[in-house]
């Protein structure tokens, strides 16, 4: 059985979290889930398209602790009122995840019913690059990627085996074995990946 269905019988247990860590953390997923979903397409991708399925899960699973919150901090009707429109900013982040799983969905289509797609996607300002680090490849920050490469790359999510760190920040160590979801212009991400000694 896939991670990501094995994840769906799982119970959630509450964690002392508050309802801004929360609504952050589903804030940055659903950004990196629409990124990823986008990614699964582009580069015809069932692995990235797992991971969109576990985010999609682990959106499930950051309401349900939003729920609990939620309910543990009302003391009356007039928390309940302004806690309502908490809820109502988590469904709407849900609803993104959920778009993304349709979107991914499309890969169960054969790659011959639907060429039309890479076309598409690539026709927009940015892409996804989804870039691993060699072995060979020497420890350094993002701060110190992007001054070396073109600017405009953005670091969108780093895979560290089977854990994800959402928008990581300039100070960010790389090691080697990590894998970048990258967002930015296509010769800005083929610079990169020269840089990186990637496919040589």
């Amino acid at each position: 059985m896939k991670l990501w269905k094995k994840k769906e019988f799982e119970e959630v247990e509450y964690e002392p979290k508050t309802v801004r860590e929360i609504l952050t953390e589903m804030k940055d997923t659903s950004e990196l889930i629409v990124d990823l979903a986008y990614a699964a397409l582009l580069f015809n991708s069932r692995e990235i398209a797992e991971e969109v399925r576990l985010l999609e899960v682990q959106m499930d699973e950051l309401k349900y602790q939003l729920q609990m919150t939620v309910m543990l901090a009302a003391r009356g009707p007039e928390d309940a009122e302004k806690l309502a429109a908490v809820l109502q900013v988590a469904n709407a982040t849900e609803h993104i995840s959920n778009a993304a799983g349709d979107i991914v969905s499309l890969l169960k289509i054969p790659l011959k019913k639907r060429p039309f797609l890479s076309s598409l996607l690539k026709e927009g300002d940015e892409t996804i690059a989804f870039v691993r680090i060699p072995k060979d490849g020497r420890p350094r920050t993002l701060e110190v990627l992007y001054e070396e490469t073109s600017a405009g790359l953005r670091v969108l999510a780093v895979k560290r085996g089977k854990r994800w760190i959402y928008g990581p920040e300039d100070d960010f160590r790389i090691r080697h074995g990590d894998a970048l979801v990258i967002a930015g212009h296509e010769n800005a991400i083929k610079e990169l990946k020269e840089y990186l000694g990637v496919g040589r």
